[in-house]
């Protein structure tokens, strides 16, 4: 993996046939249709104007029988004017869950319209603020914000069951198809592509770099924002001391920041280059001696853990040296009666049943969840046109979720899922291909630690391992809410694209202004 750079802030235009708005539908006597809104828009990025159409549509899945099974929906953002399209990347983007929409994404930095929220406080009611997005990635790429099946307007069709899509392979395979039938629609086969995906949207990416590689399909970039390729690092399993381990920094860096340690921190690097080296040295080895551990080296453990975490020392005893993330959460700001966010632990709320062991809320997704529903909603209908009578499914029931994955480790049993070998196949057998690790320092969900813990333990030859960059934004799991890291956040896109896409900024064709 690269160096950590210095990432830490303050703070498609093919024919299309159907008319310009019509939405599919089928009987049991007439083959599924799929959806199309079209509109033209532009919107000004860098001080350059931006114009492209944008089209909220939908693919038909079908299976070998060529019986449609599903119907996955997107809005695509297409660059207008571009004669040459294989000189114009594309770019497939979706969030996690498993069971999120991409509103996330598609209304926090990947679209041309965002929503703006108020920092770390409770939005305000609404009306809410919608404004043009500078920070898009729109002069550089097109854009298809995708949600898979069972989120957003995406369903099975027939007599197709959810459990078709529900799964790690599953849903791998639904979205391969996809994209295939997404470029072949637009004559997009030959353009640089690349996959973004959040928080499970990074386990999806991790295996769709290889399951699209057996379609033929080499991507030039995929960047994982808020990534979680191996549920070891997130689930704190009895006798596994991993979680622990990598969920350390995170914490240490929250209680720096809501500035509940016993005693002044270092700077920021400094902090976390101190508390990373306690994790994986006498922290990690004080867990895996177990009953073995000698008492007095137990007590200077534990002390560390105070200083580091800002929990009191007969807590960290009581959990035997291992807290959880939702323990942590509800323990830090216990006696100031508020709990942490999970999502981005810069924000607090009510703490609740004040004996409870751990929080009965989220207070970032709290205070973001009613503005980007309601501007996604608005922007949807007013500006791309959607006029059907289906409602848009934030996040939907996909359950039940099929975890199995990967090779089956005795007993019948393949363990916890791990796509981490699937990105190192990909990254073997396309050695052009390259990573962006995109992480926030106050994340609690899928903590950043636990991310490059991962990166580190591909096993991937020596030469392989600069095509992983990682870069650290001071912000939560949905970085993009935290406005001060936009610009930065586009910095970096910008730049990972133009390296990879193999074309030369100066040659980037444009439309007109």
């Amino acid at each position: 993996m690269k160096t950590r750079s210095a990432l830490l802030a303050v703070a498609l235009l093919a024919p299309l046939a159907p008319p310009a708005h019509a939405q599919g539908s089928a009987t049991a006597a007439t083959p599924p249709e799929p959806s199309r809104w079209q509109s033209h828009h532009s919107v000004r990025v860098g001080g350059e104007m931006v114009e492209y159409d944008a089209t909220v549509g939908s693919i038909i899945l079908r299976d070998g029988d060529d019986k449609a099974t599903g119907e996955i929906f997107y809005t695509a953002y297409i660059r207008s004017g571009v004669a040459d399209r294989s000189r114009r990347p594309i770019m497939f983007s979706y969030n996690g869950g498993p069971g999120s929409s991409s509103f996330w994404l598609h209304m926090g930095i990947m679209g041309p319209k965002r929503v703006s929220t108020p920092g770390t406080e409770h939005s305000d009611p609404a009306p809410y603020v919608v404004r043009d997005n500078p920070f898009t990635l729109l002069d550089k790429t097109d854009v298809v914000m995708v949600d898979p099946i069972g989120t957003g307007f995406s369903r099975p069709l027939g007599d197709t069951e959810g459990s078709t899509f529900w799964g790690v392979d599953e849903d791998a395979r639904s979205l391969t198809q996809f994209v295939q039938r997404f470029l072949s629609e637009h004559g997009r086969w030959n353009s640089p592509k690349y996959l973004l995906g959040e928080s499970y949207g990074t386990m999806r990416s991790a295996l769709l770099s290889s399951t699209l590689q057996r379609a033929n399909i080499d991507l030039n970039g995929v960047v994982l924002v808020s990534a979680v390729l191996d549920l070891q690092t997130l689930i704190f399993s009895p006798n596994d001391d991993i979680a622990y381990v990598v969920n350390l920094p995170s914490y240490a860096l929250t209680a720096r920041y809501l500035d509940a340690l016993p005693e002044p921190a270092p700077d920021l690097d400094s902090f976390m280059a101190e508390v990373e080296a306690f994790a994986l040295g006498d922290y990690a080895s004080a867990l895996l001696a177990g009953n073995r551990l000698d008492q007095a080296e137990r007590g200077r453990v534990i002390q560390r853990l105070h200083r580091y975490t800002g929990l009191s020392t007969d807590f960290i005893e009581r959990a035997d040296m291992r807290v959880t993330a939702p323990e942590f959460e509800k323990e830090l700001l216990r006696e100031r009666r508020q709990v942490i966010g999970r999502l981005d632990s810069r924000f607090t709320g009510p703490s609740g049943d004040l004996l409870a062991r751990t929080p009965d809320q989220d207070p970032q997704s709290s205070a973001i969840s009613a503005p980007f529903a309601a501007a996604w909603n608005t922007y949807l209908r007013d500006e791309l046109g959607y006029d059907g009578t289906r409602e848009y499914v934030p996040s939907g029931n996909v359950q039940p979720w099929n975890w199995s994955h990967g090779p089956n480790v005795g007993f019948g049993q393949t363990g916890l899922t791990n796509v981490g070998p699937d990105l190192k196949s990909a990254l073997e057998r396309n050695p052009k291909l390259e990573v962006l690790l995109v992480n926030g320092l106050y994340d609690l969900a899928t903590p950043y630690f636990a991310a490059v813990w991962t990166m580190d333990h591909l096993g991937l030859p020596p030469d392989l391992r600069d095509n992983i960059a990682r870069a650290d934004f001071e912000a939560g799991h949905m970085m993009y809410v935290h406005e001060p890291v936009l610009p930065l956040w586009k910095e970096t896109l910008d730049a990972f694209i133009d390296r990879t896409s193999g074309i030369a900024a100066s040659t980037r064709p444009v439309s007109p202004n």
